[in-house]
């Protein structure tokens, strides 16, 4: 009776139907992870001088960008814009004189990661890809990628099954009605299970592909799965009192050393305490009755400073304070491992870092958040990246003087002074 039915179609149905489901998988992953590496390498290498959107950070914003421009000539000017600026390419020099001459740093990245960072630029899937502003806020999770793709894979996942189970019932039908006609009594399989045995069995080989296939890409999830654990990029904690960077340090113009005023002196760069926010809203009660967005909604001002009086033990009417101040209980963000030595004081001072190299743009942030990875990785390319402040920076005469002139010519040979070639790679910096 077997061999009166032919089982060809079904059996290539059901190979096809294998085929399609491990490549959606893997296309379905492999969109996620060439998004969020695109978004990561961005916000690590990008995100503090450019924009996805339109808006003019440091440099232009980065909407249109693989429009305006062909492949070939990005990948020259985010790993050498000085190069291409110096080979007289007209674009690259466009550029360069409508933003002061200021040129961008050689960026340590492949020709697969620039495909990545172009990719999250064309699409960010997270609200920002066509904003001016800072990216939506979200309640304290870390921001989730376009679910798009998502969707379409399981939607395809729950129609090759109604696919497969219809056909199982369809094939069972005809081949009792074949065999009842013959005068016969059908004995071959009937459940979905028993015919998926039998396909199974009679193409070992393919199936034994699709399994170590899935194996070695589900061992590659896991594996990437496991260098995240303990890296927070994107969290991003409300506080308990509504307080917006984007209106002191964005609108107002307010240094940040002005309330983190240990930066510039000490290992942490500290939590501002109540009395430096007094400096100004003693005199700013929000009695104006103003509202400010903060995580997505309104706000009244002065709801939230009279927060502060009440921490304060304050009378705004009588301007005196009571006995009984109560502390912020402030949600900490940037957390480094135990194990981790970090000195805002060498890096601000000594180095003459911005606080949005690691911090991002604060400016444009209403609740801030976990901007760069802060791995381990992260740091090493910022100290292989970043050049030496030495212009008029007495930290480094010292150095100078001890410097011997082979070791300032193998330094300078490429005419740059990295943080790396300084000791900025040895464990004890960093693990003692």
């Amino acid at each position: 009776m077997n061999k009166i039915i032919n089982l060809t179609k079904a059996k290539t149905l059901f190979k096809v139907s294998l085929f399609c489901l491990s490549f959606l998988f893997f296309h379905f992953d492999s969109y996620s992870q060439d998004t969020e590496k695109g978004k990561k390498l961005f916000k690590a290498n990008c995100a503090a001088c450019h924009n996805v959107g339109t808006k003019i950070v440091v440099g232009p914003g980065l909407q249109g960008v693989n429009e305006k421009h062909d492949r070939e000539w990005l990948d020259k000017w985010i790993k050498n814009s000085g190069e291409l600026i110096a080979s007289g390419d007209a674009d690259a020099n466009e550029i360069f004189n409508k933003f002061k001459k200021s040129i961008m740093p050689p960026q340590a990245v492949s020709t697969e990661d620039i495909d990545a960072i172009l990719a999250y630029v064309a699409n960010p899937g997270d609200g920002s890809d066509g904003g001016d502003g800072p990216e939506p806020p979200t309640t304290g999770e870390p921001i989730k990628g376009n679910s798009t793709m998502m969707y379409l894979f399981f939607g395809v996942i729950i129609l090759l099954l109604i696919l497969i189970i219809t056909l199982n019932k369809t094939g069972v039908f005809v081949r009792e009605v074949i065999a009842k006609d013959a005068g016969e009594t059908y004995e071959g399989p009937k459940t979905l299970g028993e015919n998926l045995s039998k396909l199974m069995g009679d193409n070992k080989g393919i199936v034994a592909a699709i399994v170590i296939v899935l194996f070695f890409g589900g061992l590659l999830n896991l594996v990437d799965g496991a260098f995240q654990i303990g890296v927070h990029e994107g969290y991003k904690p409300e506080q308990p009192i509504k307080f917006s960077h984007k209106i002191h340090a964005g609108d107002d113009k307010i240094d940040c050393n002005y309330c983190h005023s240990s930066a510039r002196h000490s290992k942490t760069s500290g939590i501002p305490s109540l009395n430096v926010c007094m400096n100004c809203h003693k005199a700013i009660d929000g009695s104006s009755g103003k509202k400010f967005m903060y995580n997505g909604k309104q706000y009244s001002m002065t709801e939230e400073i009279q927060k502060i009086y009440d921490h304060l033990d304050y009378n705004p009417e009588t301007q005196e304070y009571g006995d009984n101040p109560t502390p912020v209980k402030w949600i900490k963000i940037h957390n480094l491992p135990d194990h981790v030595y970090f000195s805002h004081q060498q890096h601000v001072t000594a180095g003459k870092q911005k606080c949005q190299t690691c911090h991002g743009p604060v400016e444009e942030m209403d609740v801030v958040e976990q901007h760069a990875q802060l791995t381990m990785k992260w740091c090493i390319e910022c100290h292989k990246e970043t050049a030496v402040a030495t212009q008029g920076n007495g930290y480094y005469d010292e150095m100078h003087k001890r410097m011997t002139p082979e070791f300032r010519e193998k330094v300078m040979s490429d005419g740059v002074l990295t943080v790396d070639e300084i000791g900025g790679w040895e464990c004890a910096k960093c693990h003692y």
